[in-house]
């Protein structure tokens, strides 16, 4: 989903960034809250996780590229702020190292992946946990599976609203739409199969690390001390 340089014009680019360029301040101030001694070396791991599952690019069509977001995963895994940093490097590094997306789209980028990914990810987990709290800690990895599959097609619909509002390249907006909307519907079918796995093997070694489980690993632990249903 890495937006090219041209692909919007300079309103919209200079809007997006300043919307970027907030959100990263804000989570700066509220990432470490997530994190502590013991999560702080999985947030490096997650950031690494992304880059290396971005790197994995395929043309979309209409000018674009299609790979895992990894935005929710990394919001289950070390909290919503701390996602945002993790995508905002990574994305960071691949656009002035490695030509992945445009330099001038970076903001756009940041804001579909690593604002709009990661949130829309955490909050359809936060929604779907509050549902299902009676399921506990084993609900997890498929609800954060169920978050990624949501995140992907959002992240391109809010692409393509952003190209309604100030496309700058020579493509019809349905033949985009079409495109982007069809392929990321499937990549957020296996980025849910990925993100299920991942949560799921960490649970079942070392639940108190998710940052998604927190509140149930601490009831279930409740429960096995008192023998009180949490």
């Amino acid at each position: 989903m890495h937006v090219p340089d041209g692909f919007l014009n300079a309103p919209t680019s200079v809007a997006t960034s300043v919307v970027a360029a907030g959100a990263v301040g804000l989570a700066l101030s509220r990432a470490r809250r997530e994190l502590d001694d013991r999560t702080a070396p999985l947030a490096g791991l997650v950031a690494v996780f992304v880059f290396a599952a971005q790197m994995l690019n395929f043309p979309v069509g209409a000018g674009t590229s299609g790979h895992l977001l990894g935005g929710a995963l990394a919001a289950v895994l070390v909290g919503p702020w701390t996602a945002t940093l993790c995508l905002t490097v990574v994305l960071a590094v691949q656009s002035l190292l490695f030509a992945d997306g445009g330099i001038t789209a970076l903001g756009t980028n940041v804001v579909l992946m690593a604002v709009v990914g990661v949130w829309t990810g955490w909050l359809v987990f936060v929604g779907l946990r509050r549902l299902v709290r009676s399921a506990g800690v084993r609900a997890v990895p498929a609800l954060a599976g169920v978050a990624a599959v949501v995140s992907v097609p959002v992240a391109a619909l809010t692409f393509t609203a952003l190209y309604a509002v100030g496309g700058h390249a020579p493509i019809p907006l349905g033949e985009l739409a079409a495109a982007m909307l069809g392929w990321h519907t499937v990549i957020g079918l296996g980025e849910g199969v990925i993100t299920f796995l991942a949560v799921g093997s960490i649970i079942a070694t070392r639940p108190d690390l998710v940052h998604g489980a927190r509140g149930l690993t601490a009831a279930r632990e409740l429960e096995i001390r008192t023998g009180v249903p949490a």
